[in-house]
């Protein structure tokens, strides 16, 4: 009879040391999780402030672009324009094939399939720009916020989409030579 007090009471001792034993390997397998090589790398650092700019919802983008729009202070930077791409392999290839490429010019955006016209300049210094542009292409029109920040000495572009259909998060362009 004692047997049978006894053996309930080994298995219950044996479950309670069985689960500090659980934690002790859970917490050294989250250490070594956190230290495997495999993990990604941290995302390339956004130029200062790119991530700090937020738009005033009250302020909706004009009908037709604003008189002046396309040169001076009602431009795009001169450091921003030229060719981009965000696949820098896309800037050997000819235009109409270079599917990530986007040409910027004083007032306008040029994508693969799609075309910006500047229309309302929000922010303005030599290296940046936050403005409201008129889209259209593949039979659609609609606006878009965006901000535009030259990055690593002119070799990059950092593009960051504000409100709804925009991209999430921001996109890295490099500079095509020519």
């Amino acid at each position: 009879m004692m047997i049978r007090w006894t053996m309930p009471l080994v298995l219950l001792l044996a479950a309670c040391g069985g689960a500090e034993d659980k934690r002790a390997p859970a917490t050294e397998e989250k250490a070594s999780v956190a230290a495997q090589p495999d993990a990604a790398p941290p995302a390339p650092a956004e130029p200062a402030g790119a991530e700090d700019y937020r738009p005033d919802p009250a302020l909706r983008p004009p009908v037709a672009p604003e008189p002046g729009i396309g040169s001076g202070d009602k431009a795009i930077p001169a450091a921003i324009r030229g060719r981009w791409a965000l696949d820098a392999g896309d800037c050997a290839k000819r235009p109409g094939t270079d599917l990530t490429a986007l040409v910027i010019d004083a007032a306008n955006l040029r994508f693969h399939e799609s075309h910006g016209e500047l229309a309302r300049v929000r922010e303005r210094s030599a290296n940046r720009i936050v403005a409201d542009y008129k889209f259209s292409g593949e039979g659609q029109e609609w606006d878009r916020l965006m901000l535009l920040d030259v990055a690593d000495g002119g070799k990059a572009l950092v593009r960051r989409d504000y409100g709804e259909g925009g991209t999430a998060g921001s996109l890295r362009y490099t500079r095509c030579a020519g």
